[in-house]
């Protein structure tokens, strides 16, 4: 092998290692955005713009609504982990996180979060409208400074009202498609504030040990489990009959779904319940999966029958 060879393949062996580094940082920096999180945020997104415009949206607007709506969830979600680096530490779920495995520095993680949620606003208030920004700003604010700085260390309560940021995407979709927010984007918002406690209850009494540890007073940890299953079964009565609200601007389309998949939602909140109060052993995360697929596909349904146009029921 000549020198010229050599030379090169040892600057081929370098360079491997070095752009294996870059896409470990790129890789951290996504993770830090929780991106099956997001996944879940703007599948609601999206139906809301279906239901406002009563059809088919601008395919634009869509894309612009939701770079911006992923940028505001990122940037809640990075500024998130960086508050609770010292929990996600002692916890099992979270210990795998970027800042506590520390492949990303804490002040980078929080510049990181910040450049988001304001690359946000500006992507919101350019390609859709004010209102539509300001409402994606204002749900990272109270993620941050409500939710994760405030509640969640102080009240077994806390999902119930840290989840209404979760349920500001249907209201930033309503809003970049109308200009304004309007009764039906408030029934949206209601689905996912009441579904968002049986969703989160559920798993949080899988990793009950993991919040105690941390100290995080999530309900499974400070009341009976019979307490906790009690709950989510109220909550998922609430969330069903909050889906029922919106017949008025919808067909037999989304009413036939709201009602099959609520009753399968519903049958399996019951069965958790009626389990653990005769004593059996109870698997939590069955409804855990079961809720995403419910939200999910709800949603689905409100979009396809927008897009139908049937006429309304109401």
């Amino acid at each position: 092998m000549t020198a010229t060879h050599e030379s090169a393949s040892a600057s081929a062996e370098a360079a491997a290692p070095a752009a294996g580094r870059r896409r470990g940082v790129v890789a951290a920096y996504f993770a830090l955005t929780k991106p099956r999180v997001i996944e879940l945020l703007l599948v609601t997104t999206v139906p809301a713009m279906f239901l406002a415009q009563r059809g088919i949206p601008s395919p634009w607007l869509v894309i612009v609504t939701l770079v911006g709506g992923a940028m505001s969830a990122g940037s809640a979600n990075a500024l998130n982990c960086v508050a609770d680096s010292d929990i996600d530490a002692v916890m099992h779920r979270t210990k795998k996180r970027p800042l506590v495995r520390y492949e990303v520095p804490r002040r980078n993680a929080l510049i990181f979060g910040i450049v988001l949620g304001v690359v946000s606003f500006a992507v919101l208030w350019a390609g859709a409208n004010l209102l539509a920004a300001v409402l994606a700003t204002s749900a990272i604010l109270f993620y941050v400074f409500v939710y994760t700085l405030v509640l969640k260390r102080r009240t077994s309560q806390n999902i119930v009202w840290g989840g209404a940021a979760g349920c500001m995407p249907v209201v930033v979709g309503w809003a970049a498609v109308t200009g304004k927010v309007e009764w039906p984007a408030l029934v949206m918002f209601g689905v996912v504030f009441l579904w968002t406690p049986p969703h989160f209850w559920s798993l949080a009494m899988k990793y009950k040990d993991d919040y105690a540890r941390a100290g995080v007073p999530m309900l499974p940890v400070v009341a009976t489990t019979r307490q906790v299953s009690a709950r989510i079964l109220a909550y998922s009565w609430a969330t069903v009959g909050c889906t029922l609200l919106l017949v008025p601007v919808t067909s037999w389309v989304y009413v036939a779904f709201a009602v099959l998949a609520g009753a399968a939602f519903l049958i399996v909140a019951q069965r958790l319940h009626t389990a653990v109060r005769n004593g059996k052993a109870v698997n939590p995360m069955k409804l855990f999966h079961l809720s995403n697929s419910y939200l999910a596909l709800l949603f689905v349904a409100i979009a396809v029958d927008a897009a139908v146009g049937l006429p309304v029921l109401g």
